[in-house]
């Protein structure tokens, strides 16, 4: 099985500019990078509500161009800047991404002191499988 590059319409600018792939599949397996709250501007997102939305947002839209939902993820991990502070918050917006009707998936969150970019405060990476 040869890797597939996703890339969505909106994240080609973020592809060529760091020659980074938002997500790889390989069959029935979906690596997605981490996504950010930024929008298809590269404007980081201020409100850490909103952020953290855009965030989910960006996961939701990589998935669907690799053919994938939520209820497809089955590991995530989730990089914070003001862990305690946000986790509360980050909790109650990935309820709504990923349902509590699906199995959850394995998540390590983790504390860090910067992301890529000034202002930004989560990051998620997921994997996802998608049974053939």
């Amino acid at each position: 099985m040869q890797p597939q590059i996703v890339v969505p319409p909106t994240m080609q600018n973020i592809f060529e500019r760091f020659h980074y792939a938002p997500a790889v599949r390989i069959g029935p397996w979906i690596t997605c990078a981490g996504q950010v709250g930024r929008d298809a501007n590269m404007r980081v997102v201020e409100d850490l509500e909103a952020q953290i939305v855009q965030a989910w947002e960006n996961v939701k839209m990589v998935l669907a161009q690799a053919g994938a939902g939520f209820e497809h993820v089955y590991a995530m991990t989730t990089y914070h800047v003001g862990i305690q502070e946000q986790l509360a918050l980050f909790c109650e917006v990935k309820d709504r991404y990923i349902l509590r009707s699906n199995p959850p998936p394995a998540w390590t969150g983790v504390g860090v002191t910067a992301l890529t970019f000034p202002g930004q405060v989560v990051e998620i990476q997921v994997n996802a499988y998608v049974p053939e």
